[in-house]
C-alpha cells in the first residue's frame, strides 16, 4: 500500500476512534435527540446560520466516515429544520457524505480489489459501466440496504463520481424526505422502528421495485417502436430458424431438437462451415502430414542414421479432403435430420423480424414464419485492397486447399494465427516461403518472447520472415510477378509464384437481410448483440463469428448455447453470455496455447501480476520425445495461487492447457495443480512443475528457518 493510503486509512482509523472515544455513539443515539431536541430547537433559533452550518458539516462527517448515527441525524434534521430545510440540508450532505466515503473506498480499495479479483468482477464492472446509474438509483430506493455499504462497493467498481453523485442525490431523496418529515412528527414516536411501519416498508419496497418495473417497461416500449412497421403473425410455422450451419449454427440447431423445439436450419453452402470445409479440420490435417515430414527430417535426433519421404503435393491435399468427409457425417444433413432438425439447403433472407424466405438452388421460394431468428452466418477470409493483389489470382484460407501442384515460391500476407498455420506447413511441404508481417512481430496478441520463439523456430526451418514490412502494391514484368513493400522507409521487392492472403476474417453481413430491417453493425464489422446476445430486435439473436468478440469454434458453440436458449425461454430467464476463460491455440510447432491474460494484456490494464515460468526443456518426457523447447508461463495475482492467465508453449500446448482452463473456470489455484497426481512420464507434468515453481518462491522462509533450528535440536 503506497504512503498516500496509509496516511488516509490512518485518518479515517483516528477520526472514528476519537469519534467513539468521546462517546459520540451516545449523542447520536434517538433518546438523546429526543431528550435534547427542545435545547437544540432553542439554539437553533438564536444561530440558525451557525446551526444550519453545523450539522450539515457533522453529517457529512458522519456518512463520509460510514458511522452510525445517520438515520438519527436526518430525523434530528427534520425536528429541528421542518420538512423544507431539513430535507434540503440532509439531501445535499447525505450525498457528499457518500460520495466522500466513494471515493475512501476507490483510494484505498478498488486496485487490490481489481487486482486480485478482477476476472470474476469482469462481468459486475462490464455491467456497471453500461447501467451502473440505473442499479445504483434502484438500490438508494430502498433505505433497507444500508448506505454506507453501497458507497464501499460502488467505489470497487469503475462508476465515475459523478454519474455516482447525482444518481445518489436523486435516489435517496425519496427515503430521505420520508424520514425528515417522521422527525418532524418526533415528540409522538416512540423509537425510531416506529418510523419503519408495515404501511412505509411496503412503500419502499414499491420505490424499489419501480425501477425495475420501468425498465421493463422500457424494453417493452422499445421492442414495441421497433417493431412498429411490422406486422406480427397470429401463429407461427418454428420455434427458431438458424440462419447458418457452421459451427454456432449446428449447435443452436442441435441444442432447439434437444428441447423438442421445432427447428429449421439453413445453409447455402455446405454443413460444417468453414471449420469443417476450409478451416479447422483440413489445416490441422495438413499440419499433421508436415509434422511428420519435420521428424523424418530430423532423423538422427532420434537414433536412427537416415530416414526420407517420397510424397506427391496432390496426394497429401487428396488426403486432406479425406479427413474432411470421413469428418463430414458429424455435421451432416442425415444426422442433424436424425437429431429432429429440418435442415433446408438455399439462401436464407430475413423478411420481416419473424419471416424467413428461403430461395433454393432451383429459385423456388419458401417463406417460413418463426418466433425468434439465431443468425449464424460466420465469416470469410479478407483480402486487403492492395493495388494489383486481385490480378495475382490470390489464394485466402478458403481457396488453398484446391491446390493439387506445390505452389513453388509461396508469399504469404499476414503474421496472425493462420497465416503462420500455413506458411510453416507449406513450407515443410517444400514450398520456399516467405511470410510479410506490417507489425514488428509475428503473432503481437502473444508475450514477445512467445513471438520470437515461433519466429526462431520459423527461421530455422528455412521461412524468409518479414516483419516490419507494409504491403505497397503488386506488379507483373515480364511473366514475373512482385510485391513493393515499404520497410524502413525504403521500399523493397520479394518475387514470387504464389499469394495467400491470411490477413484474419470479415464477418458475414450482407445478403439476408440485415440492411432491410435495420440491424446495426459495431465498429468491428459485427452483428451488434447485446450480453444476451439480442440484436435491436429482442426475437433475433446472433452467435459465432458474425458476432464476434471472438472468431474460435468452441467460443461459436459456447455462445450458441445462450443464443438458443435466450431464444426460447427468454421470457421466463435469461443468460447472459460469459465471456471470462476463454482458450485458445495456433498450431504451429511449437504450439502456442493461451487462457486468460498475457503479460502484455495485464500491462495494458494496469493488473498487478507475478509471472512464473518453467521451461518444458528441463521436462523428462520432452526430452525423451526430442520436443525439449517452449515453456508454461504462469500470471497469478502477487502472493496468490490465483490464476489470471497462462500461455503454454511446445508440443500439444492446446491439449495441455485445458487443466488450466478447468482451474481458472472453477477458481481453483496453483497450490491445487501442485496437489494432483499427474503420471510420470508426460508432458502434462510440465502444469505441475509449474505450480512448484511458484510454490518454491512463496515458501515461509521464516518457519522453513525454525524448523531448521528444528532438526538440528532433535540431531542432539
Amino acid at each position: 500500500m503506497t504512503r498516500s493510503r496509509l496516511l488516509l486509512l490512518a485518518a479515517i482509523i483516528v477520526l472514528i476512534a476519537t469519534f467513539f472515544a468521546l462517546g459520540g455513539h451516545r449523542f447520536l443515539s434517538f433518546e438523546t435527540v429526543k431528550a435534547q431536541q427542545a435545547a437544540i430547537d432553542a439554539w437553533y433559533r438564536g444561530h440558525p446560520f451557525e446551526a444550519a452550518a453545523g450539522f450539515f458539516m457533522l453529517y457529512v462527517a458522519v456518512t463520509g466516515l460510514s458511522l452510525p448515527g445517520a438515520a438519527i441525524m436526518t430525523l434530528a434534521g427534520g425536528a429541528v429544520f421542518g420538512l423544507g430545510w431539513g430535507v434540503l440540508l440532509v439531501s445535499f450532505a447525505s450525498a457528499i457524505g457518500a460520495t466522500l466515503a466513494f471515493l475512501s473506498s476507490r483510494f484505498l480499495l478498488r486496485d487490490w480489489v481489481q487486482a486480485r479479483f478482477g476476472p470474476q468482477l469482469r462481468a459486475m464492472n462490464e455491467g456497471v459501466a453500461r447501467d451502473g446509474a440505473f442499479y445504483l438509483f434502484t438500490l438508494r430506493l430502498i433505505p433497507a440496504i444500508p448506505f454506507f455499504v453501497i458507497n464501499v462497493a460502488m467505489g470497487l467498481t469503475p462508476m465515475r463520481t459523478r454519474t455516482y453523485y447525482w444518481v445518489s442525490q436523486l435516489g435517496m431523496l425519496p427515503a430521505t424526505a420520508v424520514f425528515v418529515n417522521a422527525g418532524t412528527q418526533l415528540a409522538q414516536l416512540d423509537s425510531p422502528a416506529g418510523i419503519l411501519s408495515p404501511g412505509l416498508l411496503g412503500a419502499f419496497v414499491l420505490l424499489g421495485v419501480f425501477p425495475l418495473l420501468a425498465k421493463k417497461l422500457v424494453d417493452l416500449a422499445r421492442a414495441r417502436k421497433v417493431y412498429a412497421r411490422w406486422t406480427r403473425p397470429k401463429r407461427f410455422d418454428r420455434n427458431l430458424v438458424v440462419i447458418g450451419a457452421g459451427s454456432a449454427g449446428l449447435v443452436s440447431a442441435y441444442i432447439a431438437a434437444a428441447v423438442k423445439a421445432r427447428v429449421t436450419l439453413v445453409e447455402k453452402h455446405r454443413m460444417g462451415g468453414d471449420c469443417l470445409n476450409t478451416g479447422c479440420v483440413p489445416s490441422k490435417a495438413l499440419i499433421r502430414t508436415a509434422k511428420l515430414l519435420s521428424q523424418i527430417a530430423r532423423a538422427r535426433e532420434y537414433g536412427l542414421s537416415s530416414a526420407s519421404a517420397q510424397f506427391e503435393f496432390a496426394a497429401v491435399m487428396e488426403r486432406v479432403q479425406r479427413v474432411v468427409k470421413s469428418i463430414e457425417p458429424h455435421d451432416s444433413v442425415e444426422r442433424y435430420t436424425g437429431l429432429g432438425v429440418e435442415c433446408l439447403q438455399g439462401e436464407a433472407r430475413m423478411v420481416s423480424p419473424w419471416e424467413v424466405e428461403i430461395r433454393a438452388a432451383d429459385g423456388t421460394l419458401r417463406k417460413l414464419s418463426t418466433r425468434s431468428i439465431v443468425i449464424a452466418a460466420g465469416a470469410r477470409p479478407f483480402v486487403p485492397p492492395i493495388p494489383g493483389l486481385a490480378e495475382m489470382g490470390c489464394l485466402t484460407s478458403d481457396t488453398i486447399w484446391d491446390l493439387r501442384a506445390s505452389p513453388g515460391r509461396l508469399l504469404v500476407l499476414g503474421g496472425g494465427p493462420i497465416g503462420c498455420e500455413l506458411a510453416q506447413s507449406f513450407a515443410r511441404l517444400g514450398a520456399v516461403v516467405t511470410q510479410v508481417e506490417m507489425l514488428p512481430r509475428l503473432m503481437v496478441r502473444e508475450d514477445p518472447e512467445i513471438s520470437a520463439m515461433v519466429e526462431a523456430r520459423f527461421r530455422a526451418e528455412g521461412i524468409t520472415v518479414l516483419t516490419g514490412h507494409k504491403a505497397l502494391r503488386f506488379e507483373v514484368r515480364e511473366g514475373r510477378k512482385f510485391l513493393v513493400a515499404e520497410h524502413a522507409g525504403a521500399e523493397v521487392e520479394i518475387e514470387f509464384d504464389t499469394v495467400l492472403a491470411a490477413l484474419g476474417r470479415k464477418p458475414n453481413t450482407s445478403g439476408y437481410g440485415l440492411e432491410e430491417l435495420g440491424i446495426p453493425l459495431t465498429r468491428a464489422g459485427t452483428v451488434a448483440t447485446n450480453e444476451y446476445l439480442q440484436t435491436v430486435y429482442p426475437n433475433i439473436y446472433a452467435c459465432g463469428d458474425v458476432a464476434g468478440p471472438y472468431q474460435f469454434t468452441h467460443t461459436a458453440a459456447h455462445q450458441a448455447w445462450y443464443a438458443v436458449v435466450n431464444a426460447l425461454f427468454g421470457s421466463l430467464r435469461r443468460f447472459r453470455a460469459d465471456y471470462s476463460v476463454i482458450p485458445w491455440a495456433t498450431f504451429t510447432d511449437p504450439e502456442v496455447a493461451r487462457v486468460g491474460l498475457n503479460e502484455s494484456e495485464a500491462r495494458e490494464k494496469g493488473v498487478a501480476y507475478e509471472v512464473t515460468t518453467y521451461g518444458i526443456d528441463d521436462l523428462d518426457r520432452a526430452i525423451a520425445d526430442e520436443e525439449a523447447h517452449g515453456l508454461v508461463k504462469v500470471l497469478t495475482v502477487p502472493g496468490r495461487d490465483r490464476i489470471l492467465g497462462v500461455t503454454i508453449v511446445g508440443s500439444h500446448a492446446g491439449d495441455l492447457i485445458a487443466e488450466f482452463v478447468a482451474a481458472m473456470r472453477h477458481g481453483l489455484g496453483l497450490n491445487k495443480i501442485l496437489g494432483t497426481i499427474h503420471i510420470y512420464p508426460t508432458l502434462a507434468e510440465a502444469n505441475k512443475y509449474a505450480a512448484g515453481v511458484w510454490k518454491k518462491a512463496h515458501a515461509p522462509q521464516g518457519l522453513l528457518a525454525r524448523v531448521e533450528k528444528f532438526h538440528a535440536w532433535m540431531r542432539g
